[in-house]
């Protein structure tokens, strides 16, 4: 049976101003895409410190499969991004890469194949040549994934990968981190942008305060019941209390028209009174379907069929809505 990437138990790192985590406990497999949220002070880039052997955690315990957190054999198999970076700005994006595979004790002939595809691979390409000091921020965060990468790790900690980065600049990381998935690297990921963790992750853990609020798999977050919006003409009160009746769903009339929505703003509906939009809560494509069919043999026209899905936004303001939060200068 295969060892976990992550194994943390009770991790805590208590710091003078009340800031750190506490009895954090997660289990991350070998090949999992993981997702770590929460607000900004949170504690998270802390516990990705620790996991990293940066920082020392005042009680728990955690291991890198199965090799304690801090030790030698721990840190040969992950590789790091930081959220805060800063390279030799005097040196060629080559040569910071280069550097960081001598501190990993890769050969120089080794380096020389592998330097050239990683620098391609994020996006660097030819510009490895230029020196640091000329590179955007985002030009500094591939460079920074580069080294990240430079081992061929098993685990990969990635603290804010796309926060410098411009839209399309975020899909080139999240194929590259697509790719990495796919050949078998855990990815643990720490990531304000809730997209990529939605897209990306297989589970994630939600902190905040320094703790463990929830966690669970993304696919079971997002896979919940959703609403489906059906704008039928020829609608009446008897229809909708047949179809209620012959269904068993839950199944209402939406006072608003959902192609009148402006920035998350719902509309009135300007819609006759025998066009109307019905909102039903439904937990498959398959009774959507079958909602379609009997609206249709009942006399309704069914003009549009819209389907509202739960995103990982709306779960995590949901979860901490009403809590307090450490804010950054706190």
């Amino acid at each position: 049976m295969n060892a976990p990437a992550i194994e943390a138990r009770l991790l805590t790192k208590e710091y003078s101003n009340g800031r750190g985590c506490r009895d954090v406990t997660i289990t991350v497999e070998k090949g999992e895409a993981f997702g770590f949220l929460g607000p900004n002070g949170a504690g998270k880039s802390t516990f990705v410190k620790m996991l990293a052997g940066l920082i020392r955690p005042s009680s728990g315990s955690a291991a890198i499969f199965r090799h304690p957190i801090g030790s030698l054999e721990a840190k040969m198999k992950i590789g790091y991004l930081p959220e805060l970076y800063r390279y030799q700005e005097w040196l060629t994006g080559e040569e910071v890469v280069r550097l960081h595979a001598r501190l990993c004790r890769i050969g120089k002939s080794a380096a020389d194949r592998k330097i050239p595809e990683l620098l391609d691979e994020v996006g660097i390409g030819q510009r490895g040549r230029d020196r640091v000091k000329h590179y955007s921020k985002g030009m500094q965060q591939r460079l920074g994934l580069a080294c990240a990468l430079v081992n061929d790790p098993e685990l990969v900690f990635l603290d804010e990968p796309s926060s410098a980065l411009d839209p399309i600049g975020r899909m080139e990381v999240r194929s590259i981190l697509e790719k990495l998935k796919q050949r078998g690297i855990t990815i643990f990921l720490n990531s304000h942008l809730l997209e990529d963790v939605e897209v990306l992750c297989d589970r994630m853990a939600l902190l905040n305060n320094g703790e463990i609020l929830r966690h669970g798999k993304v696919a079971e977050i997002l896979n919940k019941r959703t609403s489906w919006h059906f704008k039928v003409g020829g609608y009446s009160p008897f229809l909708l209390s047949w179809l209620i009746d012959h269904t068993g769903l839950q199944i209402r009339q939406s006072p608003v028209a959902v192609d009148e929505r402006e920035d998350g703003i719902a509309l009135p509906s300007s819609l006759d009174e025998s066009t109307v939009w019905l909102e039903a809560e439904l937990d498959s494509e398959e009774q959507a379907g079958w909602l379609n069919a009997l609206m249709i043999q009942q006399g309704m026209t069914l003009y549009e069929v819209a389907r509202k899905k739960e995103r990982l936004e709306e779960w995590f303001m949901a979860a901490v809505s009403g809590l307090s939060h450490r804010g950054e200068r706190e």
